[in-house]
């Protein structure tokens, strides 16, 4: 049966108002089409819902039963209503972003705290996971936003922005002498212990092939499967690790860390901001991107 809501909508405020002149003067609409509409929705069902009397109209038997359902229903789309409306205002609502701990706490966390304070009701859900997962979490949906390490495209994938990062070796202390003047890659990994990523993760593969470039197979001193582990590893003098300049920088200010110069040169790479290619966003979702991108003009 084909009935349009706003007949429903008629007849419970007229329930409500106890009269069609006063459900009227609610309608901003004249009395006789109050009455009209409630012919209608009567004719649609095959029955009548009203009892009219010169002093308002009462329920029949069957449009009490009707409205108990009317009643539930009306009351419902009103509150889906409200919380659509705090959905688009940030008053409620849920932020999903999938990213790796190294990325979150050295890049994304200066834009989770202005988020955060100017939209204190937005719910914040951060997953920490490699790119293969996080991919795999945004093409089903899981979550609105990941930082993944893209090569090439991906079909299903939208890139709405990207993070330029600069590969760098560093050393702590008790190897700083070899920072003072550039040295060659292969006479780095010949003579000193590198530490680098687990195999099978982007960075590592990425740095792996950078080696292969310059015919160098390395193997290295130490694997571990953190950026923070790396730093801390060649802060400790326990080698010289690989890591992403941004992500030290701090360490470098404080000499806690020194990069050593090599002659070639590490290209620079980037790490994609992806969303579900044609998958609606939440308003929570649409003001991060927003404001990470007014961020980064």
């Amino acid at each position: 049966m084909d009935i349009n809501y706003e007949l429903y909508k008629i007849f419970y405020i007229t329930v409500k108002a106890g009269s069609m002149s006063n459900a009227a003067k609610e309608l901003f609409t004249s009395q006789s089409a109050v009455s009209q509409s409630i012919k209608l929705l009567e004719n649609k069902l095959g029955g009548q819902l009203f009892h009219r009397r010169a002093q308002g109209v009462s329920l029949t038997t069957e449009g009490e039963i009707l409205f108990q359902y009317v009643e539930q229903s009306y009351e419902l789309l009103q509150a889906a209503e409200r919380k659509f409306l705090e959905l688009r205002n940030l008053d409620a609502g849920q932020l999903r972003i999938a990213v790796s701990t190294t990325a979150c706490s050295n890049f994304l966390m200066q834009y989770l705290e202005t988020f955060s304070l100017a939209y204190p009701n937005i719910e914040i859900y951060i997953k920490d996971q490699s790119t293969h997962s996080t991919i795999k979490q945004l093409e089903s949906g899981e979550v609105d936003i990941g930082i993944i390490n893209l090569n090439g495209s991906r079909d299903s994938l939208t890139v709405i922005g990207k993070i330029e990062i600069q590969d760098c070796f560093v050393v702590g202390e008790r190897f700083k002498e070899i920072c003072d003047k550039p040295i060659f890659l292969k006479e780095l990994v010949v003579n000193h212990p590198i530490i680098l990523m687990q195999k099978g993760l982007n960075t590592r593969k990425y740095i792996d092939n950078f080696f292969t470039s310059y015919g160098l197979k390395v193997i290295p001193k130490v694997e571990l499967s953190t950026m923070e582990l790396l730093i801390e590893f060649a802060k400790k003098g326990l080698g010289i690790s690989c890591v992403i300049e941004d992500f030290v920088r701090s360490d470098l200010d404080q000499q806690q860390l020194f990069i050593v110069p090599i002659q070639e040169i590490i290209p620079k790479r980037f790490l994609s901001i992806a969303i579900k290619k044609d998958l609606p966003l939440s308003a929570a979702a649409q003001k991060f991107i927003e404001l990470f991108q007014s961020c980064t003009v």
